[in-house]
């Protein structure tokens, strides 16, 4: 009998501190990351901000001279979906969700450095929330400007729902049952979640407030939800697509093993030399740095009206070529084919930056035409990959993009448009950029420029 009561005593004291920790699995397959009344399975990283439990929520509050601070789950995830509701009061209480987080305890002289997947919580104007940023590593891999109209999502002063869904190497993202971000990337596979409070620039916003609650995850039996509207997904991997991007019409240029699709520029076949693909990748080799003078331009066998085109380049120091569409190649002129051109520059070493108009010949500009707008934090150094995009619509809008950030906007055919081709070095082609359709075409100027994960979507 005595033995009997250990038992039941023994079993009654593992179900109390069950209870009491931070994880409960209930009947429906969620587990509570937060049981309400503790901290209990969470660690604060990284910072100096504080973490308290108030009335059933988790409240961040911010500190003044604190770098961004993390509450962090002590378990680590693989595959999960995570909902949690989360509530920003302030402009100053930027704030997000580590998804697959990483921690380095050794990191800033022993202060610690969290990295990875974050999912943003962004109140200002710009209204990034649902995007995903890599954390104190390669920045922002899913700005809103890829998604729109899922800027109003998030209400400020109010709790916002948010869903996660990473579950191998995809990540989407929602807030309050809104599609807002859809990243392929394989960089982690496992991590922590995390709760963040952001840093702040002013004294007199120590003491704002972020508040977290009802943090639960499923992490078997998962079964993620089909995005159902046509959201820009972001596929870091290469040359291939998603089943979601395939539904929605995307097909790739370029199939990362030869050259099938693409042909010389005013030739029947590729080009025997100058540009070779390797390990899934497209380059034109550097020669003499002259425009088409040797290898020459490369083009689509396709032709194409209005399409989401995305890309992936990377420069060699000083390296200069482009990206252009609507080319016809009617006008059988020397050089390089004509048509409207997404520039790819090395601003800072070659001297076309400086030529044409008020910087309209610099990176991501529509060459000769209009400067990009962007961003120094949105461009990837030399030698990295940089992501390109131009979105070309039925009535004729056009929009670059450089890394997820639009940076160029136009109407072809408008007479703004018209007026700026008057004073360009296009001034002499009669119609200059306004065809139906026209080929895509990439650029041999001479040196050494690489290109991969190119796709195109047709749009109605």
């Amino acid at each position: 009998m005595k033995y009997t009561r250990n038992v039941l005593a023994a079993l009654f004291t593992s179900f109390a501190l069950a209870s009491c920790a931070g994880e409960q699995k209930a009947d429906d397959g969620w587990t509570d990351l937060f049981n309400g009344k503790d901290l209990s399975g969470w660690k604060a990283v990284a910072g100096t901000a504080t973490f308290d439990v108030v009335d059933g929520t988790i409240e961040g509050v911010a500190v003044a001279g604190s770098p961004n601070t993390f509450l962090i789950t002590e378990e680590t995830y693989g595959d999960f979906i995570l909902e949690l509701d989360l509530k920003i009061e302030h402009l100053s209480s930027n704030s997000g969700v580590m998804a697959r987080g990483q921690f380095d305890p050794a990191a800033r002289d022993g202060q610690g450095l969290v990295y990875g997947y974050q999912i943003e919580a962004d109140p200002s104007e710009r209204a990034w929330s649902g995007g995903v940023y890599d954390e104190a590593r390669r920045g922002w891999l899913y700005p809103l400007d890829l998604n729109p109209e899922a800027k109003s999502a998030f209400k400020m002063g109010e709790f916002n729902h948010y869903r996660i869904e990473a579950v191998g190497n995809e990540i989407k993202t929602w807030i309050n049952g809104q599609e807002v971000a859809y990243v392929v990337d394989d960089m982690d596979k496992t991590g922590f979640i995390g709760l963040q409070v952001h840093s702040i620039q002013n004294p007199e916003d120590a003491g704002r407030k972020t508040t977290f609650k009802n943090v639960r995850i499923q992490t078997e039996n998962l079964e993620p939800k089909a995005f159902n509207k046509d959201v820009f997904v972001v596929n870091n991997s290469l040359n291939t697509l998603t089943t979601y991007e395939k539904s929605k019409g995307w097909k790739l240029l370029f199939n990362g093993q030869n050259a099938d699709g693409w042909k010389g520029a005013y030739k029947e076949t590729f080009p025997e030399s100058g540009w070779s693909v390797k390990d899934g990748i497209l380059t034109i080799a550097a020669t003499d740095g002259r425009e088409s003078a040797n290898a020459g331009d490369i083009v689509t066998k396709e032709q194409f009206s209005a399409f989401d085109l995305a890309f992936e380049f990377k420069l060699s120091e000083g390296a200069n070529s482009g990206v252009k569409y609507f080319v016809t190649l009617s006008e059988g002129n020397k050089g390089s084919a004509i048509g409207l051109e997404y520039q790819i520059l090395d601003d800072e070493k070659h001297p076309d930056a400086k030529m044409g108009r008020e910087g309209n010949r610099t990176l991501a500009s529509l060459y000769d035409l209009i400067k990009a707008d962007k961003n120094g934090r949105f461009i990837k150094p030399i030698g990295e990959w940089n992501k390109g995009r131009v979105v070309v619509t039925p009535d004729n809008k056009v929009a670059h993009y450089l890394n997820g950030v639009k940076v160029v906007e136009y109407e072809r055919g408008s007479q703004e448009y018209r007026d700026l081709v008057a004073i360009s070095k296009y001034e002499k082609w009669e119609n200059f950029g306004e065809a139906e359709k026209g080929h895509i075409l990439l650029q041999d100027h001479g040196d050494e420029v690489s290109f991969r994960n190119i796709k195109i979507k047709q749009l109605n």
